[in-house]
């Protein structure tokens, strides 16, 4: 035999034996297999296990016990996830993520106390788990108090943490002199520094920080939640007696609330207070975070859902309102609230977080709705289960035109929209131009062999934001389909990773974006969202009436072609 041979077969049988040794049972799914309906028993089955062959199994992998875990909690099964995640901690004393594990599993049974302790364990193990780092800010925040709307700090207090927020904003954001200049941004913090007095309250000075915020122009930079932290503390008797709702700048009432007798729903008023509604509205957009400089759009939504909380903020919280409405030159008297619930209006059929419907008379156009994009880890099986499933059931049925959602989708994991695109690319595309070095949507994207062929159409509004604006911009960019709706918040620059922070003395919560994103996208500026080929929003009157505009502008289209 000639011995190069001989030596080539002796190295290949050699690797194979070492390969075939190495090779070791899942113990994952040893207890699946045999005691997973017991879990106490699967846990005396595999401490005997480890004892008695433990070279046979692979003990050595923590993930193997992890994923046993997340597997219980997919099924709903909080209390033995919780017996798997202590058995985890026991075996990996030394490891964050088993901790972590741990925290989350005490979290989703209810024991917030045990979840902390086990997050900051986690921490201490592993300072750079923004996971657990994240998950205690937040509990802090809805632990907050709420009531603090006449709660005074010293004037020293306030001008400590304005420096405190402007200081921070200018560090831990990377740009945050991209939109505004820098000179501009400090302008405005010496002028905030002026109205500053002893007799500020609290619910002044957040209303002064939320402008500092929303002046670095970025989307994962803002006062949290939406306006919650103002509007909760505000007593009703203060609110603005009737819910507004923008449209092309224009303020019409959708709910007189106690003023019903007064003022019909639909009617457009015109001042407040002697203030135009185009006054009110700039200087509310001022306080309202967005992305780079974005129109009206993203403002608006927010000021829809809060325009009862906003417009006191904005005239320094008056005990009297006066208003004069289109058609009529004599101001009226408003009727002050006791009491206040807001209810928030669904604007698309979509009940759940995920849907898909077949619409039209012969039920051949597919609506396929994604109202986030937070599935992260062992979620993110979820949203890829359902958008393999959907475009399955839209293939099998030869559909021709798919209508996709995304209004109000604000984002989430970058990871389902660019399954998502796989979907429905003609060719390869990269994703980001632009992101932290280990980011693997930095490399490019094979489209599926099964992707869909037909007319693709979506739906946005100012609300879509973040990932969401990362998928309108590619599916623009690569001639994916028809954008029907406003310009979205943001498309092609984000400073994502946003951390929660909250101030020192005042205690005010506020998000900062951290991590520099582009979305690799040449055709759309890094200043702006994108803006649709068909703008289309409800009228006051489609509004009143529950008619969704976009949706059957879009069905004529489909119509027309």
């Amino acid at each position: 035999m000639n011995m190069n041979r001989f030596i080539l077969l002796l190295l290949i049988f050699f690797t194979t034996s070492i390969c075939y040794s190495q090779e070791k049972k899942s113990i994952k799914e040893t207890i699946i297999k045999t005691y997973y309906n017991d879990i106490n028993s699967a846990i005396n089955h595999y401490k005997k296990l480890k004892k008695e062959t433990s070279n046979e199994y692979n003990f050595e992998d923590e993930n193997e016990l992890n994923n046993l875990g997340y597997q219980l909690l997919k099924d709903n099964r909080k209390e033995d996830a919780l017996k798997i995640f202590e058995l985890l901690v026991s075996e990996f004393p030394n490891s964050f993520n088993a901790y972590d594990s741990f925290a989350e599993a005490y979290f989703l049974n209810g024991n917030k106390e045990l979840a902390i302790k086990n997050y900051i364990k986690s921490l201490e193990l592993n300072p750079k788990n923004e996971n657990a780092e994240r998950f205690i800010v937040n509990v802090n925040y809805e632990s907050r108090d709420k009531n603090k709307f006449k709660i005074g700090y010293t004037k020293q207090q306030y001008l400590e943490d304005l420096d405190e927020l402007a200081n921070t904003l200018t560090t831990v954001n990377p740009h945050p002199y991209k939109f505004m200049p820098k000179e501009d941004f400090w302008r405005v913090v010496e002028e905030k520094k002026k109205l500053i007095t002893v007799t500020t309250t609290y619910s002044e000075f957040i209303w002064h920080c939320s402008e500092l915020v929303a002046n670095i122009n970025c989307g994962h930079s803002s006062i949290p939640m939406y306006f919650i932290q103002e509007s909760e503390m505000l007593p009703a008797n203060l609110r603005f007696p009737i819910e507004l709702y923008n449209i092309n700048g224009k303020l019409y009432v959708v709910d007189a609330l106690i003023n019903k007798k007064m003022v019909k729903s639909g009617t457009e008023i015109r001042l407040i207070n002697g203030k135009s509604s185009t006054e009110i509205i700039k200087d509310i957009n001022k306080h309202i975070s967005s992305q780079g400089n974005v129109g009206n759009a993203v403002k608006r939504h927010l000021f829809n859902g809060q325009s009862t909380a906003m417009i006191p903020y904005s005239f320094g919280f008056p005990k009297r309102y006066e208003i004069v409405i289109k058609g009529k030159k004599k101001p009226f008297v408003l009727n002050m609230l006791e009491t206040y619930q807001f209810q928030l209006k669904n604007l698309n059929s979509c009940k759940e977080t995920l849907c898909l419907d077949f619409i039209g008379e012969q039920k051949n156009t597919a609506l396929f709705t994604i109202k986030h994009w937070d599935f992260y880890g062992n979620r993110f099986s979820i949203i890829k289960k359902f958008i393999d499933d959907s475009f399955t059931e839209i293939n099998n049925k030869n559909i021709k035109s798919l209508i996709i959602d995304v209004r109000g989708n604000g984002g989430g994991n970058s990871w389902g929209a660019s399954y998502l695109l796989q979907y429905l690319a003609e060719k390869p595309f990269t994703y980001y131009k632009v992101a932290p070095p280990n980011d693997a949507k930095l490399k490019p994207f094979t489209p599926f062999d099964n992707r869909y062929k037909g007319a693709v159409y979506f739906l946005t509004d100012g609300r879509a934001s973040s990932t969401t604006g990362q998928l309108l911009a590619l599916a623009k960019h690569l001639n994916i389909g028809t954008i029907i709706g406003e310009e979205s918040n943001g498309a092609v620059f984000y400073t994502a990773g946003q951390k929660m922070l909250s101030l020192k003395n005042t205690g005010v919560f506020y998000s900062i974006g951290r991590y520099t994103h582009i979305t690799n996208v040449d055709s759309i500026s890094e200043n702006g969202g994108v803006l649709p080929h068909y703008y289309s929003v409800q009228t006051i009157e489609d509004y009143l009436l529950d008619v969704d505009t976009p949706l059957e502008y879009t069905m004529k289209l489909i119509q027309n072609k």
